[in-house]
């Protein structure tokens, strides 16, 4: 009994001290005032902080108007990534959407966001 309350204690201290996180060069990209029509694509540098393999699984974004694309491969430790989010510029008016990245980092999910107005 005692022998796997330790082995459970030391996994959960394992997992703490050996966790991947995110760190974000911005966390809220400000489109500004932009034209109907122009590029909305706009980009997300981080970098992995941790000491292990972070591993992005899913983006969710909280409309279909907000399309991301996250890295395919494991960032390792230190290593820098993207991720990309292409917003539809077809349509005018105020924005402000957030993109919710599932992964294996000690705080899932991380959110960040978009913003900006768009005219005629």
């Amino acid at each position: 009994m005692y022998k796997g309350f330790f082995i459970v204690i030391l996994l959960l201290f394992w997992v703490d001290i050996s966790a991947q996180e995110f760190e974000f060069k911005k966390e809220i990209i400000n489109y500004g005032k932009i034209k109907k029509g122009d590029d909305g694509k706009r980009v997300f540098e981080f970098t992995n902080i941790g000491d292990a393999p972070l591993i992005i699984k899913e983006i969710k974004t909280s409309c279909d108007c907000a399309v991301p694309e996250k890295p395919e491969k494991p960032i390792m430790p230190n290593e820098k990534a993207t991720i990309t989010v292409a917003y539809d510029t077809s349509k005018t008016g105020g924005f402000s959407k957030e993109i919710i990245i599932f992964s294996n980092a000690k705080k899932s999910p991380k959110k960040i966001k978009i913003k900006g107005y768009i005219s005629n």
